[in-house]
């Protein structure tokens, strides 16, 4: 049965049903980090390669994102998103089942793929069938669900490590995308906007080759010299490819991704705001876990505790920021978030072999509660002027633009970590008359240290671009256009 409007709303079984799908996916990206010691001594690897269990995840939610927008148009966003979570409890069972690094990776891609339709299909159904004033606080608790994840996840993935092995990661997604189905099945109406007619085939396969051109260039960057033929190949490439994928989106009848969304100059300055902000991001959740255990020999359930105060800070901050979002706009709420930051994470960028737990327990919160000031603002200041037909191209293009970048940061900061331990070590080694266990530690303090600070100058420059972004001026007239529409 087709719907051409959508139904009569139920707004918290909505809501409850979008928390659930959202809190899984992002609490199995979140789990996986705490682990990533374990793993490499489970199947006798190294960093460089292990790191792609997260990396291939995060590439895989960010290339599938384009075809959200067609997919949710085509078959509706609520059976998107059913068919996603089923994807994803399936392949979490399958990256339990993992028997080599290989497999693990493999079946984490495919997970991603799965993750990669939740995150703007749910956003997309906020955006669709929610009332525009209670759009502020939906998006507040959409970004709830996800932080969430960071907030439990390390300490559950610590537990579930030491209590049972790192399989019990994967397992426990199982019962609880269970509950996500019956959930989304029951509680979330069905209905569609528009159907496209065709598939733009060549622009997925544009943006996907582009996307991966360009992560295993800065991936590989550190070992196979970035001056080298085949990195500047894969990065002219990427680029190239990427730009054509561009073009032929402005030109095609049925774009597989309507681009023409980012001329509205509100919607692309927060995306580029969000996109730096991400960059950071993933600097403390990757960074912060290895220092722990790597440096200061932290068992995995005693890194999440330490990460937990500040992932529920920032987990109880996100409502606040959606109800103080309609009072005084976006551009406080950033500036606020941004400064805070950039102390943060320079703070982290002054570690020591022998620092205090308490200091890291508080700079991570300060960070963590910056965060929560930007992420929801950025996102809800870009997305509330896309007109409601749009508004799922213009959800699949953020979520793209953020998980690519957010693989690409990993990338360049596994590259960064390594070459930079490299030097330190040559020259504490010089220092020191040869490598002992103390300039191990020292060298990759160090190179923690300047991964932190490359991250604080990173997220500075989204200050400068959120001066642009201020209130909205509602325009009643507008306003019901929209929502009639």
């Amino acid at each position: 049965m087709k719907h051409d409007e959508v139904p009569h709303l139920r707004y918290w079984p909505v809501m409850i049903a979008i928390f659930f799908g959202s809190f899984l996916t992002i609490l199995s990206m979140s789990t996986i980090n705490i682990a990533i010691p374990v793993l490499m001594q489970e199947f006798h690897t190294d960093l460089t390669t292990i790191q792609w269990t997260i990396t291939g995840f995060m590439l895989a939610m960010g290339t599938i994102a384009p075809v959200t927008g067609f997919l949710g148009d085509r078959f509706s966003y609520k059976r998107l998103y059913l068919a996603s979570l089923i994807g994803f409890t399936v392949c979490s069972m399958l990256c339990a089942l993992a028997w080599d690094t290989s497999s693990l990776i493999v079946f984490r891609v495919l997970q991603g793929v799965f993750s990669g339709l939740v995150m703007p299909a749910t956003m997309t159904i906020i955006y669709q069938i929610i009332p525009r004033e209670k759009q502020p606080v939906s998006i507040a608790l959409w970004s709830l669900s996800a932080m969430l994840g960071p907030a439990i996840g390390p300490t559950l993935s610590g537990w579930l490590i030491e209590s049972l092995s790192w399989k019990w990661l994967f397992y426990m997604n199982v019962p609880i995308g269970l509950v996500s189905i019956a959930l989304v099945a029951r509680l979330i109406p069905y209905y569609r906007l528009n159907v496209p007619k065709s598939f733009d085939l060549l622009g997925f396969l544009g943006a996907v080759l582009g996307s991966l051109s360009l992560l295993i260039a800065f991936s590989e960057g550190h070992s196979w010299g970035w001056g080298s033929g085949r990195i500047v190949s894969l990065i002219v490439f990427g680029v190239v490819v990427l730009g054509l994928f561009f073009w032929r989106e402005l030109k095609a009848e049925v774009p597989l991704l309507n681009v023409r969304v980012l001329a509205n100059a509100r919607y692309t300055i927060t995306l580029a705001i969000s996109s730096i902000v991400t960059v950071s991001l993933y600097s403390g959740t990757f960074l912060t876990p290895l220092f722990l255990q790597n440096i200061q020999r932290v068992t995995p359930l005693e890194t999440g505790l330490i990460l937990l105060p500040a992932s529920l800070a920032m987990a109880i901050c996100m409502p606040i920021v959606g109800k103080l979002y309609s009072r005084v706009g976006p551009l406080i709420l950033m500036v606020i978030g941004i400064a805070l930051m950039s102390i943060g994470t320079l703070a982290l960028g002054w570690l020591n072999v022998n620092i205090s737990h308490g200091y890291i327990v508080w700079w991570m919160l300060v960070r963590n509660v910056g965060i929560a000031f930007t992420t929801m603002p950025a996102s809800n200041a870009g997305m509330e002027q896309i007109p409601v037909q749009q508004s799922g191209h213009a959800s699949s293009i953020s979520n793209w633009v953020r998980n690519v970048m957010g693989s690409f940061s990993i990338a360049i900061f596994t590259s960064m970590l390594a070459s930079r331990t490299s030097v330190h070590s040559t020259e504490l080694a010089q220092q020191a008359g040869g490598m002992n266990p103390v300039v191990t530690m020292q060298a990759f303090t160090m190179s923690v240290n300047d991964v932190y600070l490359l991250a604080t100058g990173l997220v500075l420059l989204a200050l400068p671009i959120s001066l642009f972004v201020r209130k909205r001026k509602e325009d009643p007239a507008s306003i019901g256009q929209e929502q009639a529409a």
